[in-house]
């Protein structure tokens, strides 16, 4: 039997979100002048609460805002590294990293599947010694520059389990074969909480609080 143990990051991992404190880290360093666009930050948010555009559609027009429509790639690993750095050192709950440390030792694969994107959270994965991530990914261009496009999936929701399930095919991995627990605190998560077989509530907000006392799902709170 193959364990997997797979973390949901941002409130789980982290004390609080990374998105948002990435675009700010990486403009001051990439594009200064752009921190001066950051309150048009408000439109998009706007438009996503009056359910006129999608939570994939205001990260991407956050990250255009903030960091521009392309990025090269080595300017992105210029900061990526170093945030990854800071979020180890100020944003990430210790029985978080004792309880990753804890499942490789007791043999589980640990896998980081977040709707956040890839091209910081991997750096933030290999921090943690997480073995694996699922995570939205960015569109590259034919000039290899990352766009502030999604491509394919905001790995979000129910999209977040089949982004799972597709992952799981490219490793030869058969659902039956595998023995999976889940860490996550959001109720968005719900539908991976139900399809694992060790579903765990973590720092869990109060509709998944809820729903997991009424599923009799594991709880813990790391706050």
């Amino acid at each position: 039997m193959i364990k997997l143990a797979i973390y949901d990051m941002d409130r789980t991992i982290t004390k609080r979100g990374t998105y948002t404190p990435f675009l700010l880290y990486a403009t001051a360093r990439l594009a200064f002048f752009r921190l001066l666009l950051a309150p048009l930050i408000l439109v998009p948010m706007l438009l996503y609460v009056m359910s006129a555009i999608s939570r994939a559609r205001l990260k991407e027009w956050n990250q255009r805002i903030m960091l521009g429509p392309h990025l090269k790639p080595e300017e992105l690993a210029r900061v990526t590294a170093g945030f990854a750095k800071r979020t180890i050192a100020n944003n990430v709950y210790h029985q978080a990293e004792a309880q990753i440390a804890a499942d490789k030792a007791d043999g589980w694969r640990v896998v980081l599947a977040t709707a956040s994107y890839r091209l910081y959270v991997e750096a933030i994965a290999r921090e943690l010694g997480i073995d694996d991530v699922i995570a939205t990914n960015s569109l590259v261009g034919l000039d290899g520059r990352i766009q502030a496009k999604i491509d394919g999936e905001n790995c979000y929701g129910p999209a977040k389990l089949h982004m799972i399930q597709a992952w799981m095919g490219t490793q030869a991995l058969r659902r039956e074969q595998c023995c999976i627990r889940f860490y996550s605190d959001h109720v968005s998560d719900a539908v991976v909480h139900q399809w694992s077989d060790d579903p765990v509530a973590v720092n869990a907000s109060p509709k998944l609080r809820r729903h997991a006392r009424l599923m009799g799902w594991r709880a813990l709170d790391w706050r």
